[in-house]
């Protein structure tokens, strides 16, 4: 039985074509991104006031960076069901 193709093959094969990454480096790549763009925003702002507070950053440089990036930060979509999702591609 053949493996299952990874959901994101699309973007492996670009990443293989555009850079010199081999394809089983571009699937750690893309993992590793997306892990990274999972967080959870509460995950998220926890663990970077632990970063910048050992840079010895304070609340109030912190939470206002903080504030920053979350602004520009991408977010997770939400689980959609099938009827969901013929609505948005039928409306």
């Amino acid at each position: 039985m053949p493996a299952s193709p990874h959901p994101h093959e699309d973007l492996l094969a670009h990443l293989t074509r555009t850079t010199p990454l081999a394809p089983g480096e571009a699937a750690r790549v893309v993992a590793e991104v997306l892990a990274y763009f999972s967080e959870s925003t509460e995950e998220y702002v926890r663990r970077r006031h632990g970063e910048l507070q050992a840079r010895g950053l304070t609340n109030e440089k912190i939470f206002a960076r903080l504030g920053a990036e979350l602004a520009a930060r991408r977010v997770a979509a939400p689980e959609l069901s099938t009827r969901q999702l013929r609505r948005i591609v039928y409306g």
